[in-house]
């Protein structure tokens, strides 16, 4: 009788705490922040225990974004939070609005815009309070510099180089814990190396560090540095290991035409796509057809150029890795929304496949990854280079000579009246050997 009395009383008791002080205990905690500051504009991560509840509002002078998180405890220290963001100076805590709840204010450096929203858990993160800060007025991205240039004004061949995911977003992740956006960097990283290399190239990346861009952007940054062709790169997954490979996509023609509807409705960008042909064209219905006919014929070119592309760079993939998908796949893809600039997203691989994510954590394989890209990319636009170009300039000016038995550099200067070392300057040689069959370009001077 006393036992069961006892368990009575200890009921009553849990009851009558429940009732009495429920605010006192707070279902919700943060675990970690995590601030990711990239070019313009940072993000800042609350990792929580649970689904957060929350509310916000800016102040000015001095500015700051003040956020209340309910039903949350007070339990995270910001002191140890370092920032290396330009926008923000420090997180601190102020007084809750209520009882139970913590009040968060952000103080930044500037008035900036913010964005607020939750995620659910995703491995590796739990539960997300997501803060996007853009700075509006962030200076512009300083154009591409034409590294050679003459009377004729050639520029080089700009290729932005898109490190897929990156920041809080991280891709896909490998069995042995690879993040897929450190792959795709490091890859983009060497291809950038290379092309940067190659007189008459330029490479530029939508992200040089770990930040996240929206990949709703990245061709934004293309088209804002001209280029001539995007490439991104990410490395593939699957819920099984077997799954291996690699593959090539390029834009669907269903999302092609879809992206097309949606720039002719936004006449005032027309310019971005159609370049100084869009300041001759009347923005009249009864002209509406010849802008309708030049985006669809720019748009044919950029589906033409990047499948055709495509195929090259799947035929060098062969030779060092096996391929998931033999000829290109057509996708509606985020990054491949451009139809006015040729575009591909390469899959290097399954990390998802042991054997696979070994391969992709290997600096040497990595380096050929970067070096099958290039030569694909080489060899295209050495056959079909953009017309205002240095390389479509040399095209019509050089000659080729395949070298025959007995054949020698000075030989050849002799006979084309040219010295060697241009001979040697045009073709990259760090010698005097050349083999029978080599195909030489022959400058005209």
């Amino acid at each position: 009788m006393k036992y069961l009395w006892q368990k009575i009383t200890a009921g009553i008791l849990s009851i009558m705490l429940l009732l009495v002080v429920p605010a006192s205990f707070a279902k919700n905690a943060i675990d970690s922040v995590r601030i990711w500051p990239s070019p313009g504009s940072t993000r800042i991560v609350f990792d929580l225990e649970d689904t957060p509840e929350y509310s916000y509002f800016t102040l000015n002078n001095p500015e700051r974004l003040v956020v209340d998180l309910a039903n949350t405890s007070k339990n995270f220290d910001f002191a140890t939070l370092a920032s290396k963001s330009p926008l923000v100076k420090k997180l601190r805590y102020s007084s809750p609005k209520e009882k139970g709840s913590i009040r968060v204010v952000i103080e930044l450096n500037k008035k900036l815009e913010s964005t607020l929203f939750a995620l659910p858990p995703t491995e590796p993160y739990r539960n997300r309070l997501v803060i996007d800060l853009d700075d509006k007025n962030a200076p512009q991205t300083a154009p591409t510099v034409v590294k050679h240039n003459s009377s004729q004004q050639s520029r080089d061949i700009v290729i932005v180089l898109d490190a897929g995911h990156g920041g809080e977003d991280p891709g896909s992740i490998g069995r042995g814990g690879t993040f897929e956006k450190n792959i795709t960097l490091n890859v983009a990283q060497r291809l950038a190396k290379l092309i940067d290399a190659e007189p008459g190239m330029k490479a530029v990346m939508t992200r040089s560090g770990d930040y996240y861009i929206s990949p709703n952007k990245r061709p934004d940054i293309a088209r804002k540095h001209k280029a001539d062709l995007l490439i991104s790169i990410h490395a593939d997954a699957f819920t099984t290991p077997q799954p291996r490979g690699a593959s090539v996509w390029v834009l669907s023609m269903r999302r092609a035409n879809s992206e097309l509807g949606r720039w002719m409705e936004k006449s005032e960008r027309h310019s971005e796509l159609l370049g100084g042909a869009a300041e001759v064209i009347q923005d009249t219905a009864s002209e509406r057809y010849l802008t309708q006919a030049l985006l669809d014929m720019s748009m044919d070119h950029s589906l033409t150029t990047s499948y055709d592309l495509s195929r090259k760079v799947i035929g060098k993939l062969r030779g060092i890795t096996r391929m998931h998908k033999k000829i290109p796949q057509a996708a509606s893809l985020a990054v491949l929304t451009a139809p006015d600039i040729p575009s591909i997203l390469v899959e290097t691989g399954f990390i998802s496949n042991p054997s696979e994510e070994k391969n992709l954590n290997w600096s040497k394989f990595r380096q050929q990854l970067a070096d099958s890209i290039f030569t694909a990319v080489k060899t295209h636009f050495l056959d079909s280079p953009p017309d205002d170009s240095l390389w479509a300039k040399q095209k019509r000016y050089n000659r080729t000579h395949r070298v025959r038995s007995g054949e020698s550099l000075s030989l050849l200067a002799q006979r084309y009246n040219v010295d060697v070392g241009d001979i040697k300057a045009a073709n990259n040689l760090n010698s005097d050997v050349v083999r029978i069959g080599q195909v030489l370009t022959i400058p005209r001077t």
